[in-house]
């Protein structure tokens, strides 16, 4: 960076060469960071200013460019998780236009490149943010999936690409082989609704949509990648029928054969339409259900794409456009710090406030202590502004700290609290010790209680939690269901409040009294215990059966040891669960509200003995319908069966579902029996 003020022209050989290999370092580390950690440091932007320094540079030093130069490569090397998978032909990246200058200079070159006589058309598209990926077909058959990796092999995630809903499992085409290339994503309000049971259940929040889907598609677990919102736009393939002559009709074949293709593309003729486009796009973004970054045009024709080819890493008959990332200018005024309801301290930058992608914001994280020491932000900081994925605010950068203004410090202790701060292994997100003691960990554990997977009061949602809270109405979980009660006694009922009418409160007190009965799994989860998230309770709930006989394992010696033994928890969440269930406070708080109401126990019988699935050793293959794969498993868990992902011949039982892949053949093979979702369901009622 040491030279990074200095125009390209203005640079000596011996700074370039400096100025290249400091560029190689940071391009690497964000490579890794954005491809294979799917946990970008830096915006885009400022991802693709430090490629365009660099591509400038070796453009005017070109024998200073290495022969694995960052401009020759594609993605980044297969990460290891995931078998390998080679791909048909290479999945290369698309030179940028940033300027109508870059655009024009594009449309020269295609021309000259085809005679400078031919006419051509191009077709524009929304580039979408989010992971690129391969589908291959094998005589109509959904066969691979893959991740771009670095062009030449990507990542085999088949069975998480599997449960992607957009994706058909067959395809009317009598080629032996096909490939469909295009982009997994997740629409914004999907993402929004995602970081909010993440939030819930404590876990740390994806940064924007694009992470969100690279995280998920790339998960070692398929039930996982099932429970996320992904989809998916097709947009090229290879090895396509030879009547396919352009792009825009192989759209409209893609589209044919039941894949989702993006309804903005559009052919354009000239550098008018495509800036006209552009504009248009750039002013409806915002709108859109998903995040773009930019427009790709590609020359219709295929044969004149044939015709133009390739540079080592781009095709040259394809540019994107990329749109300048939306942000703004302003002020941080003071560096708050939030903590969450598993005891995270999250840094929160008060700004002056200003529109950014339409919406006022006058808040912004800085996600943890690394983020605010890397970025050198202090107080009183001019800063760089954006919402990431148009949903969390977020600094980019700071234009410079006045030396004068002290570096903003991390409390050693709770702010809301004062309970002393910690850090877990392996952790970045530093934490508040004080448990339930900390009244900003109980007012968020309140709103988790009331939350839609837990008690889901109607009409109690986090406004009308914070506002109760405001008025001492309620301070424990046990006070909601004695609202009803002391609103009686009370000077001030509370339909006399602002915002609260007679009906309202009517309604509301019927709500909470319809939730005094609860199932055991739905009460644990309630309690917010950190890393115990739906499944998890489940599995409690089955094994132990009720409140109490658990409450009772856990005061036993061996209660670690029994918690690990149930298929699903760990030692990290076994020693959460022992550590609040052991806490006086939160035995107290237990107490309090069992006075109130009734917990349904769970039947243990299935899970002893006596069910059909009990003991049974079940995999699960194929496609379910009306219920995903993991609530499948869950079902089954809940009856006693184990479930294991691979077939041998101990497996008792397949599932299958639509589209059945190698473990039903392999079941066949090994004389397993196999059974449809219909018998499965049959099974399970009876």
């Amino acid at each position: 960076m040491k030279y990074r003020h200095i125009a390209v022209s203005d640079l000596s050989e011996d700074q370039a060469e400096a100025e290249l290999a400091s560029l190689e370092l940071e391009l690497i580390h964000h490579d890794h960071l954005y491809f294979e950690d799917d946990k970008p440091e830096i915006a885009d932007a400022d991802y693709d200013a430090l490629a365009e320094r660099n591509k400038q540079i070796e453009a005017r030093f070109p024998h200073l460019k290495k022969k694995h130069s960052r401009t020759e490569r594609v993605g980044t090397t297969p990460s290891g998780r995931f078998p390998k998978a080679l791909h048909m032909k290479p999945m290369l990246s698309l030179e940028n236009a940033f300027h109508e200058e870059d655009l024009s200079q594009f449309i020269t070159r295609v021309k000259k490149g085809l005679g400078g006589t031919t006419a051509v058309k191009f077709m524009a598209e929304p580039k979408i943010d989010g992971l690129s990926l391969s589908i291959t077909y094998k005589d109509g058959q959904l066969a691979r999936a893959a991740t771009r990796g670095d062009g030449i092999t990507g990542e085999d995630i088949t069975e998480n690409v599997r449960t992607i809903k957009e994706i058909p499992r067959t395809i009317p085409c009598t080629e032996e082989e096909i490939e469909i290339r295009g982009e997994v994503y997740i629409n914004k309000a999907d993402f929004k609704a995602l970081n909010q049971t993440r939030e819930e259940e404590g876990d740390a929040l994806f940064a924007n949509p694009r992470n969100a889907a690279a995280g998920s598609i790339r998960q070692l677990s398929p039930e996982i990648t099932a429970s996320r919102p992904l989809k998916f736009f097709a947009y090229s393939a290879v090895g396509v029928v030879s009547d396919i002559a352009t792009q825009e009709s192989l759209l409209n074949l893609l589209k044919a054969w039941g894949f989702q293709v993006n309804p903005l593309s559009k052919p354009l003729v000239d550098l008018d339409d495509m800036l006209h486009y552009y504009d248009q796009i750039s002013n409806e973004r915002s709108s859109l259900p998903y995040e773009i970054d930019g427009i790709v045009y590609k020359v219709n024709d295929f044969s004149l794409q044939a015709q133009l080819g390739y540079v080592s890493r781009a095709p040259k008959w394809a540019i994107a456009h990329k749109f300048p990332a939306e942000q703004i200018k302003t002020r941080i005024k003071k560096i708050h710090i939030s903590v969450g309801r598993t005891g995270v301290l999250t840094p929160l930058a008060e700004v002056d406030p200003v529109f950014v992608g339409g919406v006022r914001v006058s808040k912004a994280t800085l996600h943890n202590r690394d983020e605010i020491d890397r970025k050198d932000i202090r107080e009183g900081d001019e800063v760089i502004i954006q919402r990431a994925g148009d949903v969390i605010p977020q600094i980019v950068k700071s234009l410079g700290s006045d030396p004068r203004r002290n570096p903003f410090t991390f409390p050693k202790s709770c702010p809301i609290c004062g309970s002393h701060v910690y850090q877990e292994k392996d952790e970045v997100a530093l934490r508040c010790s004080g448990g339930l003691t900390c009244s900003a960990q109980l007012l968020e554990s309140l709103k988790h209680f009331v939350s839609k997977h837990a008690f889901d009061i109607d009409g109690l949602g986090g406004r009308k939690i914070d506002d109760l809270w405001d008025k001492k109405l309620v301070q424990s979980a046990a006070d909601i269901f004695l609202l009803e009660e002391n609103n009686k006694t009370t000077l001030t009922p509370l339909q006399n409040y602002p915002g609260w009418g007679s009906l309202s409160v009517k309604n509301l007190f019927a709500s909470i009294n319809r939730k005094r009965t609860i199932s055991f799994d739905r009460f644990l989860y309630a309690l917010g215990i950190r890393h115990v998230g739906r499944v998890t309770a489940q599995l409690l709930a089955a094994q132990f059966g009720t409140m109490k006989a658990l409450q009772e394992k856990i005061e036993l010696e061996e209660a670690l040891e029994t918690l690990t033994k149930i298929e699903g928890i760990g030692e990290v969440v076994a020693i959460s669960i022992l550590n609040f269930l052991s806490e006086d406070q939160n035995k107290q708080a237990i107490k309090n509200l069992l006075t109130h109401l009734t917990i349904k126990p769970t039947s243990k019988v299935s899970i002893e003995s006596g069910h059909f699935f009990s003991g049974k050793t079940i995999v699960f293959t194929g496609t379910m319908q009306g219920i995903s794969r993991e609530e499948a498993q869950n079902k089954t868990k809940l009856c006693g069966g184990k479930i294991t992902n691979s077939v041998s011949k101990n497996t008792d039982f397949v599932v299958y579902g639509e589209n059945a892949g190698s473990k039903l053949e392999k079941a066949k093979a090994l004389g397993v029996r196999v059974i449809s979702e219909d018998e499965w369901k049959g099974y399970l009622d009876a």
